[in-house]
């Protein structure tokens, strides 16, 4: 999208090509950082995907972003300034391949709208050290055995001497 400037010749120049830009936001802060976005009148974008958890027998269903700690700004090189005016902001990254970025984005995006299910695949591999976040096991550091696909992981707890091993959700671990 462009903004236009019309010269006395009558010929059209382009003032303001809108460029993508990627807000790094300070943790926890992506919603805030798209409302604050919009307040302003700058398009933002924050895929998300439902993730469900049980709490003592209720399903509760949350929207999480699909890239924690980034939202995508579609803005002027004018509106950089405001975009750093927030709270929010930890930095604000250039894109240098907007093409490839636009594509990347406008498929991620589509796949999240047809429904597939999109995670981020976790940097947790077999033989690395992790502790549990959640759960009955929480706080129990083990070793991947395995990975099956992108979010189960056979984890090794060792207990007296004795390994114990059980499936996990690689989201539920933390590396050490």
């Amino acid at each position: 999208m462009q903004a236009c400037l019309w010269t006395a010749n009558g010929q059209s120049k382009v003032m303001g090509d809108l460029l993508w830009f990627v807000a790094h936001t300070k943790p926890r802060c992506e919603k805030k950082l798209v409302r604050y976005s919009q307040r302003e009148g700058m398009a933002a974008t924050l895929p998300r995907y439902r993730a469900a958890h049980k709490y003592r027998g209720k399903t509760v269903v949350f929207e999480k972003p699909l890239f924690p700690g980034y939202v995508f700004l579609e803005i002027s090189q004018d509106q950089r300034g405001k975009v750093c005016q927030s709270d929010c902001l930890a930095r604000l990254l250039e894109v240098i391949d907007q093409g490839q970025f636009r594509r990347q984005l406008t498929e991620i995006l589509g796949a999240l709208e047809a429904g597939l299910e999109i995670r981020l695949a976790p940097r947790i591999g077999e033989g690395m050290r992790v502790k549990i976040q959640s759960g009955p096991l929480r706080g129990i550091e083990g070793w991947v055995e395995k990975r099956y696909g992108m979010s189960t992981v056979l984890l090794r707890l060792d207990f007296i001497g004795q390994a114990a091993a059980v499936k996990m959700e690689a989201t539920d671990l933390e590396l050490i």
